[in-house]
């Protein structure tokens, strides 16, 4: 599969809502300033405290105007007063460094893909194991399965354990839970694989099972990927998050209190 254009992938960056975000609080700035200089005329009292507000307000106004995510309003009105709340306890440099690169490499292109990290469960795992077909394969290969957003690498991990016969892999885009999930199957000398890439650049059609726990904003691109590229004989199946082109051929629960697995038979 060749990769997306440049051009493409700059477009799909400028629309990601966490630089939507960035941009409004870039363009609430100087409503905020005209905002104090209009309360200091009128002498009222104005500090940093007041100008974070006032910058928190406007920029949660724009994100509602402009139609992101609930939640991005509170980080939009907080986001002023917790940089300056942050700068009052004169905490050392380095430490914000040292956050910043864990989340980076914990959560790396979230911002561009809206995919948090999502785990599942055990009992997630073994459902998925159910729903596999029997060892022998019809042409004599072994069956492949991949987890697409692998995390830590629990599900591989466990299904390479449950089917032997099985070609187990994962694919993490962040760098820091695809290291963990290598360094699990290296210390338990599993036959899981995990690669550090994006599902998108894959060929789904390599696989007789692709397993998603993604979110509600990646849903759409993967049904489209999975039907021009999943081979007949093949199964999609999503934890939690349905799909709205196509009914799930079948939707079960691994237990009552767990959310949906959806899948779906090409």
């Amino acid at each position: 599969m060749s990769p997306p254009a440049p051009d493409s992938y700059l477009k799909r960056i400028a629309r990601a809502p966490a630089v939507r975000a960035l941009l409004i609080q870039c363009g609430a700035a100087p409503l905020t300033l005209a905002i104090i200089y209009l309360m200091a005329s009128f002498r009222l009292p104005v500090d940093y405290w007041s100008v974070a507000v006032v910058q928190g307000l406007l920029a949660a106004g724009l994100t509602w105007k402009l139609g992101l995510a609930v939640w991005w309003r509170a980080i939009q009105l907080l986001f002023p007063v917790a940089l300056l709340a942050a700068q009052a306890l004169h905490l050392p440099s380095w430490l914000f460094l040292a956050v910043f690169l864990l989340l980076l490499g914990w959560y790396w292109s979230t911002f561009r893909t809206q995919v948090p990290y999502y785990p599942s469960s055990p009992a997630v795992w073994d459902a998925v194991r159910q729903i596999l077909p029997p060892p022998a394969a019809s042409d004599g290969r072994p069956l492949r399965v991949i987890d697409i957003g692998s995390g830590l690498g629990g599900l591989v991990l466990y299904l390479a354990r449950q089917r032997p016969d099985a070609e187990c892999s994962g694919i993490e885009l962040a760098p820091l839970p695809w290291l963990v999930s290598r360094l699990r199957a290296a210390a338990s000398g599993s036959r899981a694989r995990f690669t550090l890439g994006d599902y998108e650049r894959l060929d789904f059609g390599r696989y007789d099972l692709v397993f998603a726990y993604l979110s509600p904003a990646a849903m759409a691109g993967l049904w489209r990927k999975a039907a021009a590229e999943m081979r007949p004989g093949a199964m999609l199946a999503s934890y939690e998050f349905a799909i709205d082109a196509r009914a799930p051929d079948r939707t079960i629960r691994a237990t009552e209190a767990e959310d949906a697995l959806y899948i779906w038979y090409f």
